[in-house]
């Protein structure tokens, strides 16, 4: 496996989203770090179009989000963004993989898993798209803050459903109404994120797990991925009324076989999506 950090392209002034393709893994690189990464509008709309690359494209088996330069984000390039907020727009198209995932109307859902790499700064939209991905590695030193309360708005990519979902009403008031900045410790005590390992690591450590995932059997994965997702959004009753008629479609697909035969053969499986 190459764990080689990526090398960024030279951005333009309002930064760009490069993405470099690893075997079965989508590499999605946040490319702004003269001004920390700071969110633009071409940032979301190119971020958009890799997330729905990733699920379209039958080759593409994880995505992994990352950042160039010292810090994962520092939030919103507010005198960017704000004109967007007034009117009450969206800075990504319709019909696309919206970033957050939370099922707004006119976008689509991502299927596939993301394995985000957090480092140095994570502000505002930065702990939405991690705690809208799926498994998240951070730096030991990394800081986090949900500060849009001190800019006179409302953390709206998720953070007000996700902060209590994976940590509880309490602790997800404490973080959001003071604006407070908390260390990488705290955020995997909320179980905002499941790795700590030191920042040199960070994008090897996340490759590593998308890797990892990436060399199981693809159908699968996205089916119990869907399926938590169902679980924690519907209810388990929602859930597990899916069981019998997913693991039929599974166990009559070319992967499960070839699970079966590399069970008997002792073998590594070779999975082909199918």
């Amino acid at each position: 496996m190459n764990t080689t950090d990526p090398t960024p392209n030279t951005p333009p002034a309002e930064g760009c989203i490069d993405t470099e393709v690893r075997g079965h893994v989508l590499l999605i690189g946040i490319n702004r770090p003269a001004k920390r990464n700071g969110w633009t509008v071409p940032m979301f709309r190119q971020l958009a179009e890799a997330y729905t690359r990733l699920d379209d494209d039958p080759d593409l088996r994880v995505g992994v989000l990352h950042a160039f330069g010292d810090h994962f984000t520092a939030g919103l390039d507010l005198p960017a963004i704000a004109p967007y907020m007034q009117r009450g727009e969206k800075a990504v198209p319709f019909g696309m993989v919206e970033p957050h995932d939370f099922g707004l109307p006119g976008y689509r859902r991502r299927t596939k898993p993301m394995v985000v790499g957090v480092k140095g700064i994570c502000f505002t939209v930065g702990i939405e798209l991690m705690l809208g991905a799926d498994i998240v590695v951070a730096g030991e030193d990394c800081r986090f803050s949900q500060l849009e309360v001190q800019r006179g708005i409302m953390a709206t990519g998720g953070a007000t459903l996700r902060m209590a979902e994976r940590a509880g009403v309490g602790n997800a008031m404490l973080h959001l109404l003071t604006a407070d900045e908390f260390g990488a410790a705290e955020a995997l005590r909320l179980n905002f994120v499941q790795k700590l390992v030191p920042n040199a690591e960070v994008f090897a450590e996340a490759l590593r797990i998308a890797e990892r995932i990436a060399a199981q059997a693809p159908m699968a994965v996205v089916a119990t991925r869907l399926n938590v997702l169902k679980a924690v959004e519907h209810g388990p009753a929602a859930a597990v009324g899916d069981f019998i008629e997913t693991q039929k479609r599974l166990a009559n697909s070319e992967d499960a076989a070839e699970g079966v035969r590399s069970f008997v053969e002792k073998r590594p499986a070779r999975f082909t999506g199918r």
